[in-house]
Protein backbone atom coordinates (compact mmCIF):
# COMPACT_ATOMS: atom_id res chain seq x y z
CA UNK A 1 0.00 0.00 0.00
CA UNK A 2 1.16 3.50 -0.80
CA UNK A 3 0.12 6.75 0.87
CA UNK A 4 -1.21 9.15 -1.77
CA UNK A 5 -1.88 12.85 -1.22
CA UNK A 6 -5.05 14.28 -2.77
CA UNK A 7 -5.49 18.05 -2.66
CA UNK A 8 -9.26 18.64 -2.76
CA UNK A 9 -9.84 22.09 -4.30
CA UNK A 10 -13.09 24.05 -4.32
CA UNK A 11 -14.56 27.54 -4.72
CA UNK A 12 -15.91 29.24 -1.62
CA UNK A 13 -19.07 31.31 -1.18
CA UNK A 14 -17.54 34.79 -1.19
CA UNK A 15 -18.82 37.36 -3.66
CA UNK A 16 -18.60 38.99 -6.10
CA UNK A 17 -15.94 36.39 -6.99
CA UNK A 18 -15.16 33.16 -5.17
CA UNK A 19 -11.80 32.27 -3.69
CA UNK A 20 -9.93 29.01 -4.04
CA UNK A 21 -9.85 26.74 -0.98
CA UNK A 22 -8.16 23.38 -0.50
CA UNK A 23 -7.23 20.68 1.97
CA UNK A 24 -5.24 17.47 1.73
CA UNK A 25 -6.66 13.96 2.06
CA UNK A 26 -4.30 10.99 2.54
CA UNK A 27 -5.47 7.65 1.16
CA UNK A 28 -3.68 4.31 1.37
CA UNK A 29 -4.05 2.70 -2.07
CA UNK A 30 -2.47 0.17 -4.38
CA UNK A 31 -1.43 1.06 -7.93
CA UNK A 32 -3.38 4.30 -8.17
CA UNK A 33 -3.25 5.82 -11.67
CA UNK A 34 -5.50 8.84 -11.51
CA UNK A 35 -8.91 7.15 -11.59
CA UNK A 36 -11.52 9.72 -10.57
CA UNK A 37 -14.10 7.12 -9.56
CA UNK A 38 -11.80 5.79 -6.82
CA UNK A 39 -11.94 9.06 -4.91
CA UNK A 40 -14.52 9.49 -2.16
CA UNK A 41 -16.59 12.56 -1.49
CA UNK A 42 -15.41 14.65 1.45
CA UNK A 43 -16.96 17.26 3.69
CA UNK A 44 -15.80 20.63 5.02
CA UNK A 45 -16.95 23.36 7.36
CA UNK A 46 -19.07 25.61 5.17
CA UNK A 47 -19.61 28.10 7.99
CA UNK A 48 -15.96 29.15 7.55
CA UNK A 49 -16.31 29.78 3.80
CA UNK A 50 -19.68 31.58 3.65
CA UNK A 51 -21.38 28.42 2.37
CA UNK A 52 -23.32 27.32 5.47
CA UNK A 53 -24.54 28.38 8.89
CA UNK A 54 -22.84 27.12 12.04
CA UNK A 55 -25.83 25.06 13.17
CA UNK A 56 -25.71 23.02 9.93
CA UNK A 57 -22.24 23.58 8.58
CA UNK A 58 -21.27 20.48 6.59
CA UNK A 59 -20.89 20.84 2.82
CA UNK A 60 -19.82 18.07 0.46
CA UNK A 61 -16.89 18.05 -1.99
CA UNK A 62 -17.58 15.91 -5.06
CA UNK A 63 -14.48 15.19 -7.22
CA UNK A 64 -14.99 16.16 -10.87
CA UNK A 65 -11.48 16.23 -12.36
CA UNK A 66 -8.01 15.10 -11.33
CA UNK A 67 -4.51 16.27 -12.18
CA UNK A 68 -1.02 15.08 -11.30
CA UNK A 69 0.58 17.35 -8.69
CA UNK A 70 4.17 17.80 -9.94
CA UNK A 71 5.33 19.56 -6.77
CA UNK A 72 4.62 16.73 -4.29
CA UNK A 73 5.46 13.03 -4.11
CA UNK A 74 2.61 10.59 -4.87
CA UNK A 75 0.22 13.50 -5.13
CA UNK A 76 -2.78 14.69 -7.15
CA UNK A 77 -4.86 17.85 -7.46
CA UNK A 78 -8.60 17.20 -7.31
CA UNK A 79 -11.04 19.78 -8.63
CA UNK A 80 -14.35 19.41 -6.85
CA UNK A 81 -17.87 20.79 -6.89
CA UNK A 82 -19.56 21.91 -3.69
CA UNK A 83 -22.75 19.98 -2.99
CA UNK A 84 -25.44 20.14 -0.33
CA UNK A 85 -25.84 17.22 2.05
CA UNK A 86 -28.80 15.96 -0.02
CA UNK A 87 -26.62 15.68 -3.13
CA UNK A 88 -27.94 18.77 -4.93
CA UNK A 89 -25.54 21.48 -6.14
CA UNK A 90 -24.79 24.19 -3.59
CA UNK A 91 -25.99 27.68 -4.55
CA UNK A 92 -22.34 28.77 -4.88
CA UNK A 93 -21.62 25.97 -7.39
CA UNK A 94 -21.28 27.92 -10.64
CA UNK A 95 -19.88 24.88 -12.47
CA UNK A 96 -23.18 23.05 -12.07
CA UNK A 97 -24.98 25.86 -13.92
CA UNK A 98 -23.24 25.03 -17.21
CA UNK A 99 -25.88 23.16 -19.20
CA UNK A 100 -24.05 22.52 -22.46
CA UNK A 101 -20.59 20.98 -22.17
CA UNK A 102 -19.97 19.89 -25.76
CA UNK A 103 -16.32 19.34 -26.62
CA UNK A 104 -17.10 20.87 -30.01
CA UNK A 105 -16.86 24.23 -28.21
CA UNK A 106 -13.28 25.32 -27.65
CA UNK A 107 -12.12 28.05 -25.27
CA UNK A 108 -8.79 29.80 -24.95
CA UNK A 109 -8.34 32.01 -21.87
CA UNK A 110 -5.77 34.80 -21.84
CA UNK A 111 -5.23 35.05 -18.10
CA UNK A 112 -3.52 38.27 -17.07
CA UNK A 113 -2.29 38.86 -13.52
CA UNK A 114 0.11 41.07 -11.60
CA UNK A 115 2.72 39.73 -9.21
CA UNK A 116 2.86 41.85 -6.05
CA UNK A 117 5.59 42.64 -3.55
CA UNK A 118 3.48 43.77 -0.63
CA UNK A 119 1.18 46.49 -1.99
CA UNK A 120 3.13 47.31 -5.15
CA UNK A 121 3.64 45.41 -8.42
CA UNK A 122 6.86 43.47 -8.66
CA UNK A 123 9.57 45.68 -10.14
CA UNK A 124 7.99 48.95 -8.99
CA UNK A 125 10.22 51.18 -6.82
CA UNK A 126 9.34 51.51 -3.13
CA UNK A 127 8.32 55.11 -3.75
CA UNK A 128 6.71 56.46 -6.92
CA UNK A 129 6.49 54.71 -10.25
CA UNK A 130 8.78 53.14 -12.84
CA UNK A 131 9.19 54.56 -16.33
CA UNK A 132 5.90 54.90 -18.26
CA UNK A 133 4.55 51.77 -19.90
CA UNK A 134 5.65 51.00 -23.42
CA UNK A 135 8.88 49.07 -22.91
CA UNK A 136 7.52 46.28 -20.71
CA UNK A 137 5.28 44.33 -23.11
CA UNK A 138 7.04 41.15 -24.32
CA UNK A 139 10.31 42.72 -23.25
CA UNK A 140 13.59 41.20 -22.10
CA UNK A 141 16.21 42.34 -19.59
CA UNK A 142 16.02 43.15 -15.89
CA UNK A 143 15.30 46.82 -16.59
CA UNK A 144 11.97 46.00 -18.21
CA UNK A 145 10.97 42.60 -16.80
CA UNK A 146 10.18 41.38 -13.28
CA UNK A 147 9.39 37.83 -12.17
CA UNK A 148 10.28 35.83 -15.26
CA UNK A 149 11.77 32.86 -13.38
CA UNK A 150 8.53 32.40 -11.41
CA UNK A 151 6.46 32.63 -14.59
CA UNK A 152 8.62 29.98 -16.24
CA UNK A 153 8.32 27.73 -13.19
CA UNK A 154 4.53 28.09 -13.21
CA UNK A 155 4.47 27.19 -16.91
CA UNK A 156 6.46 24.00 -16.32
CA UNK A 157 4.30 22.95 -13.36
CA UNK A 158 1.08 23.44 -15.32
CA UNK A 159 2.37 21.48 -18.29
CA UNK A 160 3.50 18.63 -16.01
CA UNK A 161 0.05 18.63 -14.40
CA UNK A 162 -1.53 18.10 -17.82
CA UNK A 163 -2.95 21.60 -18.24
CA UNK A 164 -2.80 22.78 -21.84
CA UNK A 165 -1.04 26.13 -21.60
CA UNK A 166 -0.21 27.46 -25.05
CA UNK A 167 2.01 30.41 -24.20
CA UNK A 168 3.23 33.07 -21.77
CA UNK A 169 4.30 36.69 -22.16
CA UNK A 170 5.17 39.80 -20.19
CA UNK A 171 2.35 42.34 -20.33
CA UNK A 172 2.12 46.12 -20.68
CA UNK A 173 2.41 46.90 -16.95
CA UNK A 174 5.71 46.12 -15.21
CA UNK A 175 5.19 42.98 -13.10
CA UNK A 176 2.11 42.02 -15.13
CA UNK A 177 2.09 38.72 -17.03
CA UNK A 178 -0.23 36.61 -19.13
CA UNK A 179 -0.58 32.92 -19.85
CA UNK A 180 -2.89 31.30 -22.34
CA UNK A 181 -4.92 28.25 -21.30
CA UNK A 182 -6.78 26.15 -23.89
CA UNK A 183 -9.47 23.53 -23.43
CA UNK A 184 -12.26 21.71 -25.22
CA UNK A 185 -15.63 21.87 -23.52
CA UNK A 186 -16.88 24.53 -21.13
CA UNK A 187 -16.28 22.59 -17.92
CA UNK A 188 -12.87 21.13 -18.70
CA UNK A 189 -11.47 24.41 -19.99
CA UNK A 190 -12.71 26.22 -16.87
CA UNK A 191 -11.44 23.46 -14.55
CA UNK A 192 -8.01 23.80 -16.13
CA UNK A 193 -7.98 27.56 -15.65
CA UNK A 194 -8.98 27.33 -11.99
CA UNK A 195 -6.27 24.73 -11.33
CA UNK A 196 -3.69 26.86 -13.15
CA UNK A 197 -4.66 29.77 -10.87
CA UNK A 198 -4.34 27.50 -7.83
CA UNK A 199 -0.85 26.45 -8.90
CA UNK A 200 0.12 30.09 -9.42
CA UNK A 201 -1.07 31.12 -5.96
CA UNK A 202 0.67 28.18 -4.32
CA UNK A 203 3.92 28.77 -6.20
CA UNK A 204 4.12 32.46 -5.31
CA UNK A 205 3.65 31.54 -1.63
CA UNK A 206 7.16 30.10 -1.75
CA UNK A 207 8.59 33.46 -2.81
CA UNK A 208 6.57 35.58 -0.41
CA UNK A 209 4.76 37.23 -3.31
CA UNK A 210 1.11 37.93 -3.99
CA UNK A 211 -0.99 37.47 -7.13
CA UNK A 212 -3.36 40.33 -7.95
CA UNK A 213 -6.31 39.62 -10.25
CA UNK A 214 -7.95 43.02 -9.82
CA UNK A 215 -8.74 44.35 -13.31
CA UNK A 216 -7.09 47.71 -12.53
CA UNK A 217 -4.14 46.93 -10.24
CA UNK A 218 -2.57 50.38 -10.65
CA UNK A 219 -4.57 53.57 -11.08
CA UNK A 220 -3.64 56.08 -13.77
CA UNK A 221 -2.19 55.65 -17.23
CA UNK A 222 -1.50 51.94 -16.87
CA UNK A 223 -3.15 49.00 -18.60
CA UNK A 224 -5.60 46.92 -16.62
CA UNK A 225 -5.76 43.12 -16.44
CA UNK A 226 -8.23 41.10 -18.43
CA UNK A 227 -9.11 37.53 -19.23
CA UNK A 228 -9.86 37.67 -22.93
CA UNK A 229 -11.69 34.55 -24.05
CA UNK A 230 -11.14 33.11 -27.52
CA UNK A 231 -13.98 30.80 -28.47
CA UNK A 232 -15.18 28.73 -31.39
CA UNK A 233 -17.75 26.11 -32.31
CA UNK A 234 -17.37 23.33 -34.83
CA UNK A 235 -19.45 25.35 -37.30
CA UNK A 236 -17.25 28.43 -36.84
CA UNK A 237 -14.13 26.37 -37.52
CA UNK A 238 -15.43 24.25 -40.39
CA UNK A 239 -18.30 26.15 -42.08
CA UNK A 240 -17.86 29.80 -41.21
CA UNK A 241 -18.85 32.70 -43.42
CA UNK A 242 -19.28 36.42 -42.83
CA UNK A 243 -22.98 36.10 -41.96
CA UNK A 244 -22.34 33.47 -39.30
CA UNK A 245 -19.69 35.55 -37.55
CA UNK A 246 -21.73 38.73 -37.77
CA UNK A 247 -24.79 36.94 -36.38
CA UNK A 248 -22.76 35.64 -33.44
CA UNK A 249 -21.29 39.07 -32.72
CA UNK A 250 -24.75 40.66 -32.95
CA UNK A 251 -26.08 38.12 -30.43
CA UNK A 252 -23.25 38.90 -28.03
CA UNK A 253 -24.14 42.57 -28.40
CA UNK A 254 -27.82 41.85 -27.75
CA UNK A 255 -26.92 40.26 -24.41
CA UNK A 256 -24.10 42.68 -23.56
CA UNK A 257 -25.60 43.55 -20.18
CA UNK A 258 -26.01 39.89 -19.21
CA UNK A 259 -22.41 39.16 -20.16
CA UNK A 260 -20.99 42.13 -18.26
CA UNK A 261 -22.87 41.01 -15.14
CA UNK A 262 -20.73 37.84 -14.95
CA UNK A 263 -17.52 39.15 -16.49
CA UNK A 264 -15.90 40.20 -13.21
CA UNK A 265 -16.22 42.91 -10.57
CA UNK A 266 -14.66 46.39 -10.91
CA UNK A 267 -14.52 45.84 -14.64
CA UNK A 268 -15.73 49.41 -15.16
CA UNK A 269 -12.31 50.55 -13.95
CA UNK A 270 -10.72 48.66 -16.84
CA UNK A 271 -13.27 48.96 -19.65
CA UNK A 272 -12.99 52.71 -20.15
CA UNK A 273 -12.46 52.97 -23.89
CA UNK A 274 -8.74 53.47 -23.26
CA UNK A 275 -5.79 51.05 -23.03
CA UNK A 276 -7.10 48.66 -25.72
CA UNK A 277 -10.65 48.40 -24.36
CA UNK A 278 -14.16 49.40 -25.34
CA UNK A 279 -16.23 51.40 -22.84
CA UNK A 280 -18.19 49.07 -20.54
CA UNK A 281 -21.46 50.76 -21.54
CA UNK A 282 -20.88 50.20 -25.25
CA UNK A 283 -20.60 47.14 -27.49
CA UNK A 284 -18.71 46.88 -30.75
CA UNK A 285 -16.92 44.34 -32.88
CA UNK A 286 -14.36 44.70 -35.62
CA UNK A 287 -11.61 43.05 -37.61
CA UNK A 288 -8.28 43.09 -35.73
CA UNK A 289 -9.73 45.79 -33.45
CA UNK A 290 -8.32 45.55 -29.92
CA UNK A 291 -10.43 48.52 -28.91
CA UNK A 292 -13.62 46.56 -29.62
CA UNK A 293 -15.70 44.39 -27.30
CA UNK A 294 -15.14 41.45 -29.66
CA UNK A 295 -12.18 41.22 -31.97
CA UNK A 296 -12.50 39.31 -35.25
CA UNK A 297 -9.02 37.83 -35.81
CA UNK A 298 -7.13 38.15 -39.06
CA UNK A 299 -7.54 34.41 -39.78
CA UNK A 300 -11.31 34.91 -39.99
CA UNK A 301 -10.87 37.93 -42.23
CA UNK A 302 -8.78 35.84 -44.61
CA UNK A 303 -10.54 32.45 -44.56
CA UNK A 304 -14.02 33.15 -43.18
CA UNK A 305 -13.45 30.46 -40.53
CA UNK A 306 -11.97 30.29 -37.06
CA UNK A 307 -12.73 31.90 -33.71
CA UNK A 308 -13.69 35.14 -32.00
CA UNK A 309 -12.05 36.95 -29.09
CA UNK A 310 -14.30 38.39 -26.38
CA UNK A 311 -12.14 41.09 -24.81
CA UNK A 312 -14.58 42.10 -22.07
CA UNK A 313 -13.99 39.52 -19.27
CA UNK A 314 -11.89 40.81 -16.38
CA UNK A 315 -8.89 38.97 -14.97
CA UNK A 316 -10.81 38.13 -11.77
CA UNK A 317 -13.87 36.63 -13.52
CA UNK A 318 -15.14 33.15 -12.68
CA UNK A 319 -14.57 31.17 -15.91
CA UNK A 320 -17.54 28.89 -15.17
CA UNK A 321 -19.88 31.89 -15.24
CA UNK A 322 -18.15 33.40 -18.28
CA UNK A 323 -18.30 30.35 -20.52
CA UNK A 324 -21.74 29.41 -19.20
CA UNK A 325 -23.07 32.77 -20.39
CA UNK A 326 -21.22 32.39 -23.70
CA UNK A 327 -22.83 29.02 -24.29
CA UNK A 328 -26.28 30.50 -23.66
CA UNK A 329 -25.67 33.25 -26.20
CA UNK A 330 -24.21 30.88 -28.79
CA UNK A 331 -27.25 28.65 -28.48
CA UNK A 332 -29.49 31.62 -29.25
CA UNK A 333 -27.91 32.02 -32.70
CA UNK A 334 -29.67 30.04 -35.40
CA UNK A 335 -26.79 28.45 -37.25
CA UNK A 336 -25.98 24.88 -38.19
CA UNK A 337 -23.65 24.36 -35.30
CA UNK A 338 -23.02 21.81 -32.60
CA UNK A 339 -23.25 24.14 -29.64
Amino acid sequence: MTAYKFEYIWLDGYSPEPNLRSKTKILQMEDYNGELDKLPEWSFDGSSTKQAEGHSSDCVLRPVRIYVDPTRINAYLVMTEVMNMDGTPHESNSRALIENDSEDCWFGFEQEYTMMEGTRPMGFPEQGFPAPQGMYYCSVGSKNVAGRSIVEEHLDICLEAGIHLTGINAEVLLGQWEYQCFGKGAKKSSDDLWISRFLLYRLTEEYGLGVELHPKPVQGDWNGSGMHVNFSTKAMREVGGEKMFNDICDAFGKYHKEHIEVYGSNNDMRLTGLHETQDIKKFSYGHSDRGASIRIPVCVSKTGKGYLEDRRPASNADPYKVVGRMMQTLQSVKIEANV
